[in-house]
């Protein structure tokens, strides 16, 4: 099993919902292991975050999942991640706590040029800046 740590439009009830994505592929269900933060920037893409690892920025607040590592194609079809072709997104790995416990998990960056210009969500948080701010 792999984890991952979401902060966005994976998130249970966003757009492109973790456990929804599974279910649609027929894949196990993530396990949810709690929530996490990371040090970053999060930015407002219009329909979607962009995240921004900054080690001296704010809080950015996500959910750790466990996944069975057939849906890591899935999530990387979602982020349009592809071997060999630079995208928006890319597929790193970082360290998170859950419960006090570290936790190495995949999760989805974008570079820091493609933010120039967009809004920072400065509360860290994409779910909460999301309905505030309801489209």
């Amino acid at each position: 099993m792999q984890k991952v740590f979401i902060y966005g439009t994976l998130r249970a009830g966003e757009i492109n919902d973790i456990s929804e994505a599974a279910a649609r592929h027929q894949i196990a269900p993530p396990t949810l292991l709690g929530q996490a933060t990371m040090r970053g920037r999060l930015f407002d893409f219009g329909r979607y975050p962009g995240l921004v690892p900054d080690e001296a920025g704010p809080l950015v607040h996500g959910d750790v999942y466990e996944i069975d590592p057939a849906l890591v194609a899935v999530l990387d079809e979602i982020e349009e991640v592809y071997p060999g072709v630079e995208g928006l997104f890319v597929a790193r790995e970082v360290t998170v706590e859950v419960d006090g416990r570290a936790m190495v998990c995949r999760f989805y960056p974008v570079t820091k040029s493609a933010v120039r210009g967009l809004p920072e969500i400065r509360s860290g948080d994409w779910v909460a800046y999301r309905r505030l701010h309801a489209r």
